[in-house]
């Protein structure tokens, strides 16, 4: 038996020969194609894991400046019962000012409705006006 000559004996066999070579350059190629995006991917991942701790260190370090600042400059007032009663006294002008929005409002759709009526009101008495008028003037003579 020759060195060149296939061992397989069924079609499937024969087949598998030549598809396996084929899958794997495909396989190869495709992955060719994507490693060098993975790897930038995991290059800025890697990068914004880095960004993110550092930034982490930052701002515990500006809380604990923060913080002496804060001791450092503690008032002696207590502020807290002030600082209530604006915000309360704050609540009761917007709800005042909510109120006289809404009047407002309603004012102005009653003047409108006023005006509406006003016009339609006039438009009837002008045009009933000039029959009466002539009515009114066949009956003098």
């Amino acid at each position: 038996m020759a060195d060149t000559e296939s061992t397989c004996t069924s079609v499937d066999d024969r087949t598998e020969d030549i598809v396996s070579p084929t899958r794997d350059a495909l396989v190869d190629g495709i992955v060719g194609l994507l490693k060098p995006c993975l790897d930038q991917l995991d290059d800025k991942v890697r990068a914004t894991r880095l960004s993110q701790s550092e930034l982490h260190q930052q701002l515990e370090g500006l809380a604990s400046e923060l913080k002496k600042v804060q001791d450092q400059t503690h008032c002696p007032l207590n502020l807290d019962s002030y600082i209530k009663k604006l915000q309360n006294a704050k609540r009761k002008v917007v709800v005042v000012n909510n109120i006289l929005q809404n009047t407002q409002d309603r004012l102005n759709r009653l003047h409108a409705q006023v005006n509406r009526e006003t016009t339609r009101r006039r438009t009837l008495l002008e045009t009933t006006s000039p029959a009466s008028t002539s009515s009114t003037s066949q009956q003098v003579t």
